[in-house]
């Protein structure tokens, strides 16, 4: 219990600061604009190769790979049913919606708990594989089409394949699976610039938080009951009985599968929804709900499987 709070407590520290930085406009009105667009474009591709690079590609492509895809599949298909049949949310805000309901924070927070909780930061990976090379390709597509109005084919793989996030996870997967070894020259200056992703970008959140009440967007708070709600309950429970009735895993790989299902919405989706402005109620309060509601889910989650 020590660990996760431990674990939780790093993330928090770094969202306060971010939002005293906003209270007080240390860096003026276009903070969160540059600190997006740095995270994004920058920071963000390092982290994810340098992971992906380090991770075993047995791990990567192990049984917990399709368990974490069908619940994640199965929670998308939920919420976009109810936001765009039923509330006919647009297409751009039901996609964000859609990913704050499924995508988990398995870079920023998945990996500094399965370290604590499950004794290796390797676990994470494969949903990192997945989220990155499969759900954000698609995501990045729809979001430019959205915006930047009717695409072509062409241009539409143009921009994803020239997707910093993109191209740094594609990297990182097939160093991986090459077995290359990254020698140090190439490997600390990635690493450090990597480093800086993860306070950056709970930094950016912390400043969006100032002047804006969880649950304030009008229109929009069963939008965000109902994301949250998919996240921290439907999806672990989808990922323990798919886990435990349809894969047989063991009950470690049980207890893996269902953390990693439990985490806190993807910061990357904030991220995302402030990059193409749609949707950015919605990510932020799931985002703070879950990344709070989260604890006792995984308290209550390790407990019973662990």
């Amino acid at each position: 219990m020590l660990e996760t709070l431990t674990g939780f407590a790093v993330v928090g520290l770094a969202i306060a600061v971010g939002y005293i930085i906003g209270r007080i406009d240390l860096l003026g009105p276009h903070a969160r604009e540059v600190l997006s667009r740095l995270t994004f474009f920058v920071l963000s591709p390092f982290l994810l190769f340098t992971v992906l690079a380090q991770a075993d590609a047995k791990v990567l492509f192990s049984s917990l790979l399709p368990v974490s895809a069908v619940a994640a599949i199965v929670v998308f298909a939920l919420y976009a049913t109810v936001a765009r049949v039923a509330w006919k949310r647009s297409l751009g805000e039901t996609v964000i919606g859609t990913l704050s309901a499924g995508q988990v924070n398995s870079n920023n927070i998945g990996i500094p708990l399965s370290l604590y909780l499950l004794g290796s930061a390797a676990y994470p990976a494969p949903v990192i594989l997945m989220q990155l090379l499969v759900f954000t390709p698609v995501t990045l597509s729809i979001l430019d089409t959205v915006t930047h109005g009717r695409s072509s084919l062409g241009r539409t793989l143009a921009r994803t394949i020239t997707n910093p996030i993109i191209i740094g996870s594609a990297l990182g997967t097939l160093i991986s699976v090459l077995g290359v070894e990254l020698p140090p020259i190439v490997l600390e200056p990635a690493t450090l610039l990597a480093n800086a992703c993860v306070p950056v970008l709970l930094i950016s959140y912390g400043i969006s938080l100032h002047g804006q009440r969880v649950l304030g967007a009008v229109g929009r708070r069963r939008d965000v009951l109902l994301a949250s709600t998919l996240k921290l309950i439907v999806m672990p429970v989808i990922a323990w009985a798919v886990a435990e009735f349809v894969f047989g895993l063991s009950a470690h790989e049980v207890l893996i599968v269902v953390v990693l299902a439990a985490l806190p919405t993807a910061q990357n989706v904030f991220n995302y929804s402030q990059r193409y402005d749609i949707g950015e109620p919605i990510a932020r309060d799931t985002v703070f709900i879950t990344t709070i509601g989260c604890i006792p889910v995984l308290l209550v989650a390790t407990v019973l499987l662990g």
